[in-house]
């Protein structure tokens, strides 16, 4: 019966006398000065700060994308498409997703392969964010399609050459519209 409480006991002090040593601190010494230069030390840029939270948007999302043109790597023997998103909606877009479909020539076409993307952080606006979509490679592929969406609703596209343009027709618009002010 003594036996079974000196044994806890035992333990314990076996476990103390043990992690001791790992959690002693090496002697500090002075350093040799041969050795460390008379410099400062470097010093580094503070973190960047946090990004601000902002309220996703629900229903309808605006984006701008530009897409690359597929590449077809002969090793993996996949279709890789680079998409890089801008958000230009008021709000951050929650859980973003990209579908691409890849069709053959029939008539009608029919899907044959395709790939998704998920961003899964906050997609705030005026980011930008580049998608790598991996389509597996078949012989008889003919065109692909893209499906955007959100968590809160649809996302309306707009493929652009570069972030920041205007439609040049919206510019036409306003063109001729300022002529016919100043006519008046």
């Amino acid at each position: 019966m003594t036996g079974s409480v000196f044994a806890p006991a035992a333990v314990l002090l076996c476990c103390s006398l043990a992690v001791t040593p790992a959690f002693a601190q090496a002697k500090s010494g002075s350093p040799d000065k041969s050795k460390t230069p008379d410099k400062a030390a470097p010093t580094t840029a503070a973190p960047a700060a946090p990004a601000k939270y902002v309220a996703p948007v629900k229903g309808r999302a605006t984006i701008e994308y530009i897409q690359a043109t597929p590449k077809v790597d002969q090793k993996t023997k996949e279709i890789i498409t680079v998409i890089k998103v801008k958000n230009t909606s008021p709000g951050s877009i929650a859980l973003f997703k990209i579908d691409e479909y890849w069709y053959d020539k029939s008539k009608p076409p029919k899907v044959i392969t395709g790939d998704t993307e998920r961003w899964t952080k906050p997609f705030n606006p005026g980011e930008t964010i580049e998608l790598t979509m991996k389509s597996p490679w078949k012989p008889d592929l003919y065109m692909n399609q893209y499906q955007f969406s959100h968590a809160n609703g649809d996302i309306q596209p707009k493929r652009v050459k570069q972030f920041g343009e205007q439609e040049p027709a919206a510019d036409a618009k306003k063109t001729t519209a300022a002529k016919k002010a100043k006519k008046k």
